[in-house]
């Protein structure tokens, strides 16, 4: 009974769900036509940087990556128990944040630095 049940009750959330985002989607046009407002497609202010941002996240990710393997290689060497598994599942973590955080930074100094500029 619960292998029918569930994935007809996840149907009827998620459709319910859709609906849901539509009808006050809807509900939220009608509501700037009635106060003279223009409904139209939100236009987004350009974001030159963006490629930049997630080109440097992406090469402190993998830098971070390199980092940590050589870190648990060097460590603990190739034969590990399941305490220092885990510790190395940290190393990983803690450099993926770490350099990814750094490369975020690196984009942050490029981007001031050409706005002020432009200033």
């Amino acid at each position: 009974m619960e292998g029918i049940l569930v994935p007809i009750t996840f149907f009827i959330c998620t459709f319910a769900m859709i609906f849901g985002i539509r009808y006050f989607n809807n509900k939220e046009k009608m509501a700037m036509i009635e106060r003279g407002i223009d409904p139209g497609v939100r236009k987004s202010t350009p974001q030159p940087f963006l490629s930049l941002k997630f080109g440097l996240l992406l090469v402190g990710l993998g830098i971070g990556l390199l980092v940590a393997l050589f870190t648990v290689r060097g460590v603990f060497g190739d034969n590990m128990t399941d305490a220092q598994e885990g510790q190395s599942v940290a190393i990983y973590f803690g450099c993926l944040g770490v350099f990814g955080g750094i490369g975020l930074i690196v984009s942050y100094i490029i981007e001031k630095a050409w706005l002020d500029k432009q200033a």
